[in-house]
């Protein structure tokens, strides 16, 4: 006659059990989440439309990474965010690439492998950085044959780090820059070393406008560590946890302590699709302080979805398209 009592006790345990895991995660919900930082820039304001990131200055319209982009997304496209990469030359000099080397941009095909971290400054200069852009309407590569003079005038060199922020610092105060740190070890190390150092010494308006973000965990730690002052973005697994902790709805408890929350619409996790365009995600996002921007959008239909979402930034490879989309709105 015990069984039916003690059947009836396991079930009121989890019962308990129950309710209490549902008022520890009712709570936790409600609490005010810690703040990563009081003032973003990265964040847009509640009713704005999300600011334009061009995805290494604007690849579809000109040669990527190069002055004549960034020149052409500011001053034409009015972005508001110029994105880009960061590798370490052989003689300690940080420029802009998104390969680790430049043969996609500046050689001819089947040439032998110019790796940046290989190289000096002077040699990765003797490059056309336009040489393989192709017109977009003609299917010609139309900077192939400049002259060593018109390349330079027109901004086809290779860029070192200081170059794009001395381009606009005079005139554009308020532009933001997301950069990513490619090298790991002690050439990773370095590229901090320098993204900080010329900040803080040259362009100190530009300090808490710049986000740096990298994949090697080691030199997330040294940007943590040694550069506190300096601003990030997500690593992988910081952006997992974080997605993770939505899905449960138990935010408060990660450890965020990134400044801009940069991913895709969508991770294909062996075969299954999880899609992060989800309005929740950005409301926890903000409540934190971090900014959502979104990667890498060409499509129209694809922006006009993360518009509506309310998206911080959108990263483009095209940004006249995307400026012709927000002007819908």
């Amino acid at each position: 006659m015990e069984r039916p009592k003690k059947k009836r006790h396991g079930l009121w345990i989890a019962l308990f059990i129950i309710v209490v895991l549902a008022a520890f995660l009712a709570v936790i919900n409600i609490l005010p989440a810690k703040k990563v930082t009081e003032k973003n820039p990265f964040l847009k304001s509640r009713d704005a439309l999300p600011m334009i990131a061009a995805h290494r200055g604007g690849g579809v319209s000109n040669p990527e990474n190069t002055l004549m982009a960034f020149r052409a997304a500011v001053n034409e496209y009015g972005i508001q965010i110029c994105e880009t990469d960061l590798w370490m030359t052989s003689d300690g000099h940080l420029v802009y690439s998104h390969d680790s080397t430049i043969n996609r941009m500046a050689c001819p095909e089947g040439a032998e492998k110019v790796v940046i971290a290989e190289h000096t400054l002077a040699e990765l200069r003797a490059y056309n950085m336009g040489y393989n852009f192709k017109d977009p309407a003609t299917g010609q590569a139309i900077y192939r044959d400049l002259s060593e003079a018109e390349q330079i005038a027109k901004g086809l060199k290779i860029l070192e780090f200081h170059e794009l922020l001395e381009e606009f610092y005079d005139t554009r105060k308020d532009l933001l820059f997301i950069v990513e740190i490619k090298n790991d070890g002690e050439k990773g190390f370095d590229a901090a070393d320098i993204i900080d150092k010329t900040l803080t010494e040259r362009f100190p308006d530009y300090k808490q406008n710049l986000v740096v973000g990298t994949f090697h965990p080691a030199i997330e730690n040294d940007l943590a560590k040694n550069h506190p002052t300096l601003m990030r973005g997500a690593s992988t697994a910081g952006a997992a946890k974080f997605i993770v902790t939505q899905i449960l709805r138990v935010n408060p408890l990660t450890r965020a302590d990134f400044t801009c929350l940069q991913i895709p619409m969508a991770y294909d996790i062996k075969g299954i699709k999880l899609d992060l365009t989800k309005k929740r995600l950005i409301e926890r996002a903000h409540s934190r302080n971090i900014a959502v921007q979104y990667w890498t959008i060409n499509d129209a239909d694809d922006m006009r979805t993360l518009i509506e979402l309310g998206a911080d930034a959108i990263m483009t490879d095209d940004p006249q398209l995307l400026k012709s989309v927000l002007a819908e709105y």
